[in-house]
């Protein structure tokens, strides 16, 4: 690679960054399920690849560390943490509780312009779904949980939920579903969109909390400590 390609390569970092902006490279690679559970890191490509030394990486590794998304092994590097049994079925029940006040909430403060953009998200969702672009739809599903949290108008709720993303988040939006699982999630989002149309705030919030709690078997089988990397 000559000079001229790694100065124009996307994903570099300016030398005026600090390690915590590396971190959030990281914390995005993982999040978006490109580094896997179980994936060892190479420090030597990642470094290469976002334009900077090793050291500022470390303390990036040491930051995602400590929020649980990489696992440091003696002698060894690092590598993606899975996630336990204990920590999917905890996060999950308390992700379920928040995104269901979060419907509750919603139902008394969307406007109709926030309603027509979730609207079109989830007709964008279904167009993936219908022809299985499985990327997409991950993406639009994700984008509508955090519009619906956003509509609620917490900012309490909105930290909690923010501190529990980065783990639980990335197993949720990215785990494989069977056809069957698939087009349930599906049918759960048509029923969602009419309940927000009808600001039936009650009977979303359960709605929502029910769709989060059968998520569990499939982020288990994808992302738990038992799965294969």
């Amino acid at each position: 690679m000559n000079i001229q390609e790694q100065t124009d390569s996307p994903d570099r970092i300016g030398r005026n960054y600090l390690h915590d902006e590396v971190a959030q490279r990281l914390r995005a690679l993982i999040q978006s399920g490109e580094m896997k559970p179980h994936e060892r890191l190479n420090e030597t490509e990642l470094a290469k690849r976002f334009g900077i030394s090793r050291t500022p990486l470390r303390e990036a590794i040491k930051i995602l560390s400590s929020e649980g998304l990489l696992d440091i092994l003696p002698n060894r590097g690092a590598q993606v943490a899975s996630i336990s049994q204990t920590e999917i079925e905890e996060v999950a029940e308390v992700i379920a509780g928040l995104e269901a006040i979060a419907g509750e909430l919603l139902c008394r403060n969307i406007t109709d312009a926030e309603i027509a953009e979730l609207q079109v998200l989830h007709e964008e969702m279904r167009a993936a779904y219908e022809r299985q672009d499985a990327p997409t739809y991950f993406a639009r599903n994700q984008q509508i949980h955090e519009a619906i949290m956003m509509s609620a108008r917490n900012e309490t709720l909105q930290g909690i939920y923010a501190n529990l993303s980065s783990r639980i988040q990335r197993a949720r939006f990215t785990a494989h579903k069977t056809p069957d699982q698939w087009a349930e999630a599906m049918k759960d989002h048509d029923r969602m969109l009419v309940l927000i149309h009808a600001r039936e705030g009650e009977a979303l919030g359960r709605l929502l909390r029910d769709h989060v709690r059968s998520k569990k078997a499939v982020i288990t089988a994808t992302f738990g400590a038992g799965a294969k990397g």
